[in-house]
């Protein structure tokens, strides 16, 4: 069966995760106060309502606890976005991802119970400060304040050299989980293979050794 998803607040944020989700084949219900928002989305989510999602009878009106994840994506709005989080919890809903406005907002909205928060605008921030940095870094994900997964694109540095070669762990702290070789994904690589110029590493870490291993070995 198909996942069902629905979407509250159809913003620049929410619209583009709605697209996406669309894409993808999911169902997907798209919810804003805003009645232009809405009759944009409606030729392309599932279904699109006009809905102020603050208010708990429309809520389970809408079947909102039989959907298998519910994002939040409520702009400017931190009353509406809080109370909105709180609704679906006491409801039922058992995935809730919620954006945030800053770092007040996130613990407001773990605490009522939210089970994932994004900062998008922080976030991508972070990757596209990775990604102009290093002509080698392709994609960066944060996965604790921390620790982070990133792809780095091998160089005329480290091509032919093997993983024992470049011993990330002993030497970085880093963990490589993967090698992207054109269409092939090659999962728990074996550690005397010579990388080939274009592999794309999957590296896992703390990002204080990411930058250590990009400054030393990729530049």
């Amino acid at each position: 069966m198909k996942k069902q998803f629905a979407v509250i607040g159809l913003g620049r944020f929410g619209g583009s995760i709605c697209r996406e989700l669309a894409e993808q084949g999911m169902e997907v219900l798209a919810m804003d106060k805003n009645e232009d928002r809405v009759n944009e989305f409606a030729s392309i989510a599932t279904h699109a309502v006009i809905a102020d999602t603050t208010d708990e009878n429309i809520l389970k009106s809408l079947g909102i606890r039989n959907f298998d994840h519910v994002i939040v994506a409520i702009g400017e709005d931190i009353q509406s976005s809080i109370l909105t989080t709180l609704m679906l919890k006491e409801i039922g809903v058992n995935h809730i991802t919620v954006k945030a406005q800053n770092d007040y907002h996130e613990k407001v909205l773990l605490k009522i119970g939210a089970d994932y928060v994004v900062h998008p605008e922080r976030d991508m921030g972070k990757r596209i400060a990775h990604y102009i940095v290093s002509n080698n870094i392709l994609d960066y994900l944060e996965l604790s304040d921390e620790y982070s997964i990133v792809e780095i694109k091998v160089n005329e540095l480290l091509a032919g050299r093997s993983l024992v070669e470049i011993d990330v762990r002993a030497k970085y702290g880093l963990n490589i989980v993967a090698i992207k070789r054109g269409s092939e994904i090659i999962v728990s690589p074996q550690a005397d293979d010579p990388l080939k110029k274009d592999d794309i590493l999957i590296v896992i870490g703390a990002d204080s050794d990411i930058n250590r291993f990009e400054k030393k070995v990729m530049e």
